[in-house]
């Protein structure tokens, strides 16, 4: 069973978007099969095999999130964050902007997917393999 200590043990390895493949696989590795990151207050659900779940706290004040998506405005803050150019508070603060409320990382398919208020798959993608 893994920890929410194990779990940000490994989270604060992340600098940026470019260390989320080598988080993707150590989560893995902790038996983590996906988790649920909500932007508003930015608390993070985990789920494991079986009943197996944890939680995060809200490590923040909370977000308003835009009640409509705004998908390029979301996917030039994701590539940027992706690329190293901003740190998990700030892409907390551009999702919220741009209307996404939360992702859903399924760890053993290798996918993201976030979702505006509605629930509407903003975007879905593949989670590159770490090096």
């Amino acid at each position: 069973m893994f920890t929410i200590e194990q779990i940000e043990q490994a989270h604060g390895k992340v600098q940026s978007g470019a260390d989320f493949p080598a988080y993707i696989r150590e989560l893995a590795q902790l038996g983590v099969m996906r988790y649920e990151t909500f932007v508003s207050d930015g608390h993070t659900k985990y789920y494991g095999p079986g009943d197996e779940k944890v939680a995060s706290g809200t490590p923040h004040e909370p977000l308003a999130v835009a009640h409509t998506a705004d998908m390029a405005g979301f996917n030039e803050a994701l590539k940027s964050h992706q690329q190293g150019g901003t740190d998990f508070p700030t892409f907390l603060a551009d999702c919220a902007k741009h209307g996404v409320e939360k992702w859903e990382v399924k760890v053993d398919e290798g996918t993201c997917t976030y979702y505006d208020k509605t629930g509407r798959v903003v975007l879905e993608e593949s989670i590159p393999q770490a090096d």
